[in-house]
């Protein structure tokens, strides 16, 4: 409730002082660097002041109310030129003129902004791959299943069509920060089969961090960080808004969403509305019994743009509702039932989420302050619609980041965060205690440029407690309780080379560390989503991970690409098995009849995970692209001395796309891809079963008309179009995984599926 009045109090402060600021007018214009000849709808941004502006007819663009002093990377954009990427003193008079060269590869250095310091991605030594909202757009069911189609080194794990979990370089779960509106998002992702609870199009693009970025997110970002990054607010006097649908053939599914921004005298807003609904998903053997979906989000943000920065308040309300088939070996899998109505089991999943996101100038230095708080609730529901689990999460987070001037090339950081989790249980059915998680943490940061060449180092140091309530039913402890508290150090050297315009190579190396979650401490029940049953240990140690990677870059008008590899190494990895076939029965409430359930423990090994990935992309002529994309990650239990468990096999995506000049019709394309999955043997056979290779062919065609002065996109996409029968093997149904009983219990990943959708972009451009 504090953090709540803090919040309302400084919007309300920031509301009355932006009417007092003086604003600073940058203008610019955008050029063919051969020609000079003005281009007319160039996208001109300043990431880390949540702006863009789009060139007139003149070809040029105007910022207003931006602070007078202080260097800020602008990005400027046009199809088939390349991307500009500049750092820019504002308090310098002289007139920006940014002159773009003609190229087939239009996003070869990208910004960066989910790092320490907003960078392009040359000089960023992370290993980032950045996802646009077109890229966002087509056959996908939720936005890790739209990511994993187009970023190497990024996997998940799904449980039919509607949960998806993110898996970086192998690691998931609590190992993996999904960063939405400045937030970490707080969904219990302890689950197997608790998603993301983000709405895939607000997103203007998604930046996709691999490798541990714990010195700037804490614990939990020890695998990686995927930050979903909002439009920017249009310029002064503008409105702008978007309108998408598709719709995808093998469960009917049906995607609507709309978007309406604006800015008035700095004055800024945003509202969205999307909705999906899908029926059961089809597979070459009929159609999975209740695994449709139907999802409801309305999100927007109000706030001030001026002089002094920015203020934002974001707010959002997801609803997911989840069907499951709880089946029994022996079971019908499939059935012929198309019906949107979704029986029992299944999950009522709702998510309501207040961001306040400030960026404050002072003189030459700036303070960065994100507010949070989420409210978590999900709902199993077996059979009527009173849930018999219900966990209720509350979290409230406070980050702020102060970053001090640049001087002679060194850029330092300094940052403080901190988070407080309330979680209890309303259902009778027990899993995890109720709980309450505390957690604080600061570091330090500074980066050095010279020449061709940066440096940064960091060290964090963080605090966690958790604390799970003992709890009794019926005279018998079900949870013991606990109180654990964690403390630990993490440190981070990086390094890049720019060796011409075409050559680059970046490097990390580093030591991070991850608490144990209150489910891996605590659990001690059936979890239903999973059909096992799950037993914690209060004497869990921290992860400790040392990793080290390095990519090499290159880009030219021919050849683009990147290849990197690395190396993690994991002392004390936490993961739940299940040893000796073990089972517990219990009675189930609702028939009273006893039941097995194979039981899972959480417990420790040393683990080293290591791989490669990266990407190829050929252009033999302007108008033809070969795209391919690769990765592979080795992981072994050290300990024991076998694979680890749930690590995808490697992969090959290949794509070639045409894209010939067609009059009257804008960004016309044709593609074919085969996306090849390579066996995955390396399992921990004690509880998972290997997984057959596999070969998907896909393709697509596309193309922008013009409705009046608006373009719209329309497009068409078919994956798996030769129906092939094929089990993922991250796939949560695949042999093995749903049941140990009978190891050839299965259910088949999705079958042909052909995708229809358009864009509709509008706005004005004052």
């Amino acid at each position: 409730m504090k953090l709540k009045l803090i919040s309302c109090f400084l919007f309300l402060f920031i509301q009355i002082t932006a009417f007092a600021d003086d604003a600073n007018i940058i203008k610019g214009k955008v050029i063919d660097a051969k020609t000079n000849e003005t281009l007319i709808g160039a996208v001109v941004s300043i990431p880390d002041l949540h702006v863009s502006v789009a060139t007139n007819a003149n070809g040029e663009f105007t910022f207003r109310s931006v602070p007078a002093t202080g260097k800020y990377v602008v990005q400027v954009q046009y199809l088939s030129y390349k991307t500009i990427t500049q750092t820019i003193d504002f308090s310098s008079a002289t007139p920006l003129v940014f002159a773009m060269q003609t190229s087939i590869v239009e996003a070869h250095e990208v910004v960066i902004t989910g790092t320490p310091i907003t960078a392009s991605s040359r000089s960023n030594s992370t290993s980032a791959s950045v996802v646009t909202k077109d890229q966002l757009q087509g056959a996908s069911t939720n936005l890790i299943d739209a990511l994993a189609r187009q970023v190497p080194g990024l996997s998940q794990i799904t449980t039919s069509q509607a949960i998806s979990k993110p898996v970086i370089r192998g690691l998931s779960y609590n190992r993996v920060v999904t960063l939405s509106d400045g937030v970490k998002q707080q969904g219990q992702q302890f689950g197997d089969e608790h998603g993301i609870e983000i709405d895939q199009f607000q997103a203007e693009r998604v930046e996709v961090l691999r490798g541990a970025a714990s010195l700037m997110y804490g614990s939990d970002a020890l695998g990686g960080v995927i930050n979903v990054i909002d439009p920017p607010s249009p310029a002064e006097g503008n409105i702008k808004g978007e309108v998408l649908s598709n719709y995808s053939t093998n469960s009917g599914l049906i995607n609507t969403s709309v978007m309406l921004s604006g800015n008035e005298n700095g004055f800024v807003w945003r509202g969205r509305g999307t909705y999906q609904n899908a029926h059961s998903y089809n597979t070459p053997a009929g159609y999975f019994q209740n695994s449709g979906f139907n999802q409801t989000d309305f999100n927007g943000m109000l706030g001030v743009n001026k002089a002094w920065g920015y203020s934002h308040l974001n707010f959002s309300y997801y609803k997911n509702n989840i069907g499951f088939f709880d089946a029994e070996p022996g079971d019908n899998l499939y059935s012929d039932n198309t019906s949107r109505t979704l029986d029992y089991p299944k999950q009522d999943i709702r998510h309501y989420k207040l961001a306040f996101n400030n960026n404050f100038i002072l003189g030459s230095n700036s303070l960065k302050l994100d507010l949070g708080f989420q409210k978590n609730q999900r709902r199993e529901l077996e059979d009527n619609p009173t849930p018999v689990l219900f966990f209720d999460l509350n979290t409230y987070s406070l980050d702020a980041k102060y970053y001090l001037h640049d001087f002679n090339g060194w850029r330092p950081v300094f940052g403080i965060s901190a988070s407080l989790g309330h979680s209890v249980n309303k259902g009778v059915e027990l899993l995890v205690p109720a709980y309450d998680e505390y957690s604080t943490g600061a570091f330090g940061y500074v980066k050095k440029t010279w020449e061709n060449n940066t440096f940064s180092a960091g060290l964090r140091f963080d605090y966690i407690q958790n604390k799970g309530k003992q709890q009794f039913v019926d005279g018998d402890e079900i949870f013991t309780g606990f109180d654990n508290k964690f403390s630990n150090v993490s440190g981070a050297l990086g390094y890049t080379h720019i060796f011409n315009d075409v050559l680059s190579f970046k490097a990390n190396a580093g030591t991070a560390f991850r608490a144990p979650n209150p489910a891996e401490l605590g659990s001690n029940g059936v979890h239903e989503g999973t059909n096992r049953y799950e037993i914690g240990s209060g004497n869990l140690s921290p992860e400790r991970s040392y990793q080290a990677d390095a990519t090499l870059e290159y880009g030219s008008g021919f050849v683009t690409g990147s290849f990197g590899i690395y190396e993690n190494y994991i002392h004390n990895y936490i993961y739940a098995s299940n040893t000796n076939n073990e089972q517990i029965t219990v009675t189930d409430e609702s028939t009273g009849l006893p039941r097995s359930y194979d039981a899972y423990r959480y417990g420790q090994v040393n683990a080293n995970l290591y791989g490669f990935e990266g990407n190829l992309t050929l252009h033999p002529i302007s108008f033809l692209h070969f795209e391919n994309t690769f990765s592979y990650t080795r992981a072994q239990n050290r300990s024991f001395d076998r694979p680890l468990p749930l690590i995808p096999a490697g992969v090959l995506h290949n794509t070639l796309r045409f894209e010939p000049k067609v009059k009257g019709i804008r960004d016309f394309y044709l593609s074919a891809g085969i996306d090849n999955f390579f066996k995955q043997t390396r399992v921990d056979a004690t509880f998972e079963t290997p997984a057959d290779a596999y070969t998907l062919l896909n393709a697509g065609i596309g193309a922008t008309f013009k409705i009046g002065a608006q373009p719209l996109k329309v497009y068409v996409s078919g994956n798996n179009l030769t129906n092939k029968r094929y089990y993922d093997a991250l796939s949560r149904l695949r042999p093995g995984r749903y049941s140990q009983e009978d190891p050839t219990f299965g259910v088949y990943n999705p079958g042909r599926n052909i995708t229809f959708g358009f864009y509709l972009p509008f706005g004005t451009n004052k």
